[in-house]
């Protein structure tokens, strides 16, 4: 009995892990189906600190992180 519920949880998790792999690349297909270049991400914001706190860019004293 408790061999039959490990074996079917496990082949549950090894038939949803192979179905996310095609939809992790779905983003980086064009409608024909052929792979184009992925969109890149967008660029992090920029934080600055100041006195060991983060602070204003624009203020006196304040430096990129």
């Amino acid at each position: 009995m408790i061999r039959r519920v490990v074996g079917s949880a496990l082949a549950l998790s090894m038939v949803i892990g192979f179905a996310a792999a095609p939809a992790l690349a779905a983003p980086c297909r064009d409608a024909k189906g052929k792979f184009t270049k992925c969109p890149t991400a967008p660029a992090k914001a920029v934080r600055c600190k100041a006195n060991g706190k983060f602070a204003k860019c624009g203020s006196p004293g304040a430096k990129p992180v």
